[in-house]
């Protein structure tokens, strides 16, 4: 499961939306319960904060993953991702990451010069600091969603097409791509759902199955937060789904039996 709970907290940033509001605000917060065939294996949570970053107030995001019960015992794992990104733009201004999977450890801090395009990250583990080249207009881990999230494009897109980002990560460019699958009504805790189904490419081999082991389920509304998540892994099989959530800057939508 190494790395799995930290790939779900990034993923449940995802969402879409087509209106000139955001969808999102400061408040915004949901859980994710995660679980590995039968064993609940953990949570992932993410909270939207307000920061000021060069004399801004900008948007904090707080991303935390972390196992629970016997997956606690069989493998640990405690993940913190925090971005902080521009209101308008969503380009970010710096990025942190802590992690323990397992033994494997990092603890990072990265800050962005989007007019040079350039990032310094400070490697606090092996205390070093180095600075990489990156695109213009480059997203962290946990920015790419909530750019993705306001994306103009999403709700005009067509089974089968997909939109890319480049994303910094591990002190390389990676080109995150989302392909749209379709739409589908799906049943939760809190009802039945609409949703659009989006399938992220991830790297095949370390983690997953393949290139398209990945699919999420994103509610059909001005929220566009995520519903569920299904990965085949390279052994079982790992599903999410939303378990609470608050301060949402719309109404949920829930459709009624019939």
């Amino acid at each position: 499961m190494k790395k799995v709970i930290a790939f779900v907290l990034i993923i449940t940033t995802f969402g879409f939306s087509n209106q000139k509001e955001r969808a999102f605000d400061v408040g915004e917060w949901y859980k994710f319960r995660i679980h590995y065939g039968f064993i609940n294996a953990g949570y992932a949570t993410l909270e939207v904060k307000e920061a000021v970053r060069q004399n801004k107030k900008v948007y904090h995001a707080v991303g935390k993953g972390y196992t629970t019960g016997m997956s606690r015992f069989f493998f640990k794992v405690e993940d913190l991702y925090e971005s902080y990104f521009d209101k308008e733009t969503c380009k970010p201004y710096q990025f942190v990451r802590k992690i323990d999977e397992g033994g494997y450890r990092k603890d990072q801090e990265g800050f962005f010069n989007q007019d040079d395009n350039k990032v310094l990250v400070k490697d606090y583990k092996n205390k070093s600091e180095k600075v990489y080249p990156v695109t213009e207009n480059v997203q962290d881990i946990v920015s790419t969603f909530y750019y993705l999230r306001n994306y103009p494009a999403i709700d005009r897109m067509k089974p089968g097409e997909s939109v890319a980002v480049d994303m910094f990560f591990d002190g390389e460019i990676t080109k995150f791509k989302l392909k749209f699958l379709g739409n589908e009504d799906i049943d939760t805790k809190f009802g039945v759902v609409p949703c659009m189904i989006f399938r992220p490419l991830v790297q095949s081999g370390r983690v997953f199955k393949e290139e398209e082991s990945l699919t999420v389920w994103i509610s059909d509304d001005d929220n566009k937060i995520p519903l569920r998540i299904k990965a085949s892994l390279a052994v079982g099989s790992l599903k999410a789904d939303l378990d609470a959530f608050k301060g949402l800057k719309y109404s949920f939508k829930v459709k009624v039996k019939s």
